[in-house]
């Protein structure tokens, strides 16, 4: 038997990404890209497992924490980790680290696509060449609404929070955010404003979600949100499907409370193919690729060897989540 360490990996990454992770450990690897490992799979290699290097849509929780006798780190290819049950990681002493900072501009990046393309029905048009619509040109012809000038409302601003907004005032718009704590710093040097969550949805254009998924923030887009934003205002969520009622977004839709959303998260995922979200005009849905540049992606899974590294090296990584219990050690 060996006396290295054993990590296990719950999606196929690239060889040159684990290549330094097995000079010191064995590694065992899901060999499927697009499928996720199976429960039963998962809870057998953890097991044997010193460290996991796992996906957002793998669910940590008591179960895999019972079976890992030997579990010291858990690596989650995210930067949240809300699949990830951290208080009781914490109790069983297991370190839960991802990856924050490495997919902020890239984040950010799609999240402003999404504006596009909702707001211009670019979408919509390329779908409309594509199935040979495209007769004429009229002078409303795939009309959408400006970018430029309009109000963003930002709701969670964190670092990608602030990069949304840089990429916002370069199309001279005018940027609100919510946040839990005001951050005046971020005020003072970018020009944006503060705004209550319920004044945001009122006075914005495109409200766009970035906040982590916790208690206070699933469920927070509600009817009631969606009835206090303009008609002619769209919805945009780079975050996490749960914060958002979908029943209440779909009567929003439908009954034009807002103009159209732009959707890159849903509470089920993959979304089901029939899903009433997939057959409406005013509403792009994306398959949770806020992150997926080959760069940011590849810098997201070195990132988590790392901290595994440091972690199995009895040193301090990189970007821990519970990082009072590893300093408490």
């Amino acid at each position: 038997m060996s006396s290295k360490p054993y990590i296990y990996i719950t999606r196929k990454l690239p060889e040159e990404i684990i290549n330094n992770l097995c000079t010191f450990a064995d590694v065992g690897m899901w060999e499927k890209e697009e499928e996720p490992v199976p429960r039963e799979i998962l809870l057998q290699e953890t097991k044997k497992a010193d460290a996991l290097l796992t996906m957002l849509s793998d669910r940590i929780d008591e179960e895999i924490f019972q079976a890992g006798e030997k579990l010291k780190v858990i690596a989650n290819l995210a930067v949240g980790y809300d699949n990830i049950d951290i208080e009781l990681a914490t109790k069983y002493g297991i370190a839960v680290c991802h990856t924050p900072d490495v997919l902020t501009d890239t984040t950010a990046d799609l999240a402003f696509s999404l504006l596009l393309m909702v707001g211009r029905r670019l979408a919509e048009s390329v779908e409309l060449v594509k199935s040979g619509e495209w007769k004429s040109w009229s002078p409303l012809f795939m009309a959408g609404t400006d970018i430029h000038h309009k109000t963003i409302g930002i709701v969670g601003m964190g670092k990608i929070g602030e990069a949304l907004a840089k990429r916002a005032l370069g199309f001279d718009m005018n940027v609100l955010y919510h946040n839990r704590h005001r951050k005046m710093d971020v005020e003072k040097a970018l020009g944006v404003h503060y705004r209550s969550f319920p004044d945001l949805v009122t006075e914005s254009d495109y409200v766009v979600c970035l906040t982590p998924l916790t208690e206070e923030t699933r469920g927070m887009f509600t009817k009631d949100v969606f009835r206090k934003m303009k008609k002619t205002a769209f919805f945009i969520n780079v975050a996490r499907g749960a914060v958002v009622i979908e029943e209440d977004l779909l009567l929003a839709l439908r009954e034009g409370e807002i103009a159209g959303a732009g959707l890159d998260v849903f509470e089920k995922e993959p979304i089901d193919p029939q899903h009433p979200f997939l057959k409406m005009k005013n509403v792009v849905a994306l398959p949770h690729i806020g992150s997926a540049s080959i760069e940011t992606r590849t810098a997201m899974m070195k990132l988590c060897c790392r901290n595994i590294e440091l972690i199995l090296k009895n040193e301090k990584p990189i970007s821990i989540v519970n990082e009072a219990m590893f300093l408490a050690k």
